[in-house]
């Protein structure tokens, strides 16, 4: 085998890592996958690695250590480097809030809502110094960067205003690695014509292709990698073979696809996730799905609900019409049924599903809309949401509140919890209940989170019966003990045994790069990478 050739640490003032980026000849090739692949093997390997995309459209995000947001891509990315995120990996986000307007966040916070005229006329041609300068500060304080494209670099229409693919790697002095997805079929054709659209300079940064998500035998595929690399005078890499149940978060929503309609045969429990068109942070319920006794589907229409266990409302960025969404596919109603007909079926609501289960939502300054607006919540929960400007962004910490029955009874109080919050709104009781009970006996927090100084506040909510409840913690279900035993409630109103808990979040996450690094370093030629960021100043 050849020598991985050694990188020189610099640490010295001015002096600049190496970098290397990935490109795509489309979306969902795999770019944020392969990323992660080589953020991993570089770590392994002694180097300091960073991940870095200057602009990212998704609406699963991630919040830093400092509470800015970012993609949730290159926040996992930066977990397989072992470092913290920060938002110079990822100094733009874009967040769809609904046809052709997103909402732009820059280094972590909220710039402003833009048309993609807008977005593209008004604040590309102001960013290059904005994304140079992050790209800067990595590459002064780590050995490797990699970058990641977006799309493809041959979308003629996009080039002259690119801040994501060869512009950049042009500012950056980058090589340039192309992945082809042969799993959608036509990879020559993708690799060629990708080639053929890019400008002489632009085709000169390639230094290298991967085929990526391939099945079958790799022996039929021989003639065409040698009519390939003879065609363009660039080799390949490596064929990366698809790999089934990476349990490493995925970044966009298109990954639901693949989930479940029905229940799994031989799963006790089942779990049915809503999927509304503005779903946020879906990875919430990757760990759930991991469970031996779960089986966790997404759902649209009424007629897949059936008769589930848990019944979950997940986070959204633009709550009220996805909440009009619910209404017109007569979901609000087939939840209300399916509670009653089964008295252990539980209802969960996250974020923009917490404010939804409230009964009034209020947006007075249009802060989630073109226009202000006010709507009637789904009822399930005395609470009242106003939408107000600036959003929070902040990693919490705290234990399970006394007095809520969303657990098994009897199991331990105080159950550690950490999540992370992102939203525009700020959610409080409101009024009696429809009997006219006292407001705090229906009221009842989920868990008491620790601020500054010793304080503590509520957060969440839940009613006397524990079948409902709502809270503003992304995350809350990677808390191994806290899920267990909320499954293990459900498990004994369904008339089931308790199971100990043998999950654990954050062994499976590691588990997951390091397979992960294993199967890409097998099919990869890492010293022949290792060479070509060689070409790249240091």
């Amino acid at each position: 085998m050849n020598e991985i050739p050694r990188l020189e640490r610099k640490h010295e003032d001015g002096a600049q890592g190496a970098v290397l980026m990935v490109q795509g000849t489309a979306s969902d090739v795999g770019k944020s996958i392969l990323v992660t692949a080589l953020c991993r093997i570089f770590t392994q390997d002694g180097y300091l690695t960073a991940p870095f995309k200057s602009q990212n459209m998704a609406l699963n995000s991630y919040v830093t250590p400092d509470g800015k947001e970012i993609g949730r891509a290159q926040g996992i990315q930066a977990e397989a480097c072992g470092i913290a995120a920060t938002t110079d990996m990822n100094p733009v986000l874009l967040k769809p809030t609904g046809e052709m307007h997103s909402q732009v966040i820059v280094h972590g916070k909220p710039y402003r809502d833009l048309s993609a005229a807008g977005y593209r006329e008004g604040f590309l041609p102001m960013a290059k110094p904005l994304v140079m300068e992050a790209l800067g500060r990595l590459r002064q304080t780590h050995d490797i960067v990699v970058m990641e494209g977006a799309g493809s670099p041959a979308e003629i229409n996009l080039k002259h205003r690119d801040i994501v693919n060869m512009n950049l790697a042009g500012w950056a002095d980058a090589p340039v690695i192309l992945v082809g997805d042969i799993d959608r079929g036509g990879v020559f054709a993708f690799l060629v014509g990708t080639l053929e659209l890019l400008e002489p300079e632009e085709r000169a940064r390639v230094k290298g292709f991967i085929i990526n998500k391939f099945r079958g035998d790799i022996s039929l595929l021989k003639p065409g990698l040698d009519w390939l690399e003879q065609r363009t005078g660039i080799p390949v890499l490596g064929v990366v073979p698809y790999m089934p149940d990476l349990n490493i978060e995925a970044e966009d929503s298109v990954a639901l696809d693949g989930f479940q309609s029905r229940m799994a045969a031989g799963k006790d429990l089942d779990i049915a996730v809503i999927r509304y068109p503005l779903i946020s942070n879906f990875t919430d319920f990757d760990i759930l799905a991991a469970e031996p006794d779960v089986s966790l589907r997404y759902i649209q229409h009424p007629s897949q609900l059936g008769d589930p266990d848990i019944i979950i409302l997940p986070g959204s960025k633009n709550t009220i019409g996805d909440l009009e969404y619910v209404r017109r596919q007569g979901l609000d109603e087939a939840i209300r049924e399916a509670m009653e007909r089964r008295s252990h079926t539980r209802l969960a609501g996250i974020c923009g599903g917490y404010q939804m289960l409230g009964r009034e939502m209020h947006d007075p300054e249009a802060v989630e809309s073109p226009a202000p607006r006010h709507a009637e919540g789904l009822g399930w929960l005395p609470l009242e949401t106003t939408f107000i400007p600036g959003k929070t962004t902040i990693r919490v910490s705290g234990t399970t509140a006394a007095g809520q029955s969303v657990l098994i009874p009897g199991s331990k109080t105080g159950y550690p919890i950490r999540g992370y919050e992102i939203h525009a709104g700020r959610t409080v009781a409101c009024g009696k209940t429809e009997a006219g009970a006292d407001l705090e006996a229906e009221v009842i927090p989920l868990f008491r989170i620790h601020e500054e100084g010793g304080a503590e506040r509520p957060e969440g909510c839940t009613r006397p019966d524990g079948r409902v409840f709502g809270t503003y913690l992304h995350g809350l279900f990677q808390n191994n003990e806290w899920r267990r035993a909320w499954l293990n409630r459900v498990r004994m109103d369904k008339g089931l045994p308790p199971l100990e808990n043998e999950l654990s979040a954050e062994s499976r996450k590691e588990e997951a790069f390091n397979k992960l690094a294993d199967h890409v370093r097998t099919h990869l030629d890492i010293p022949r990478i290792y060479n070509i960021m060689k070409k790249a100043p240091l």
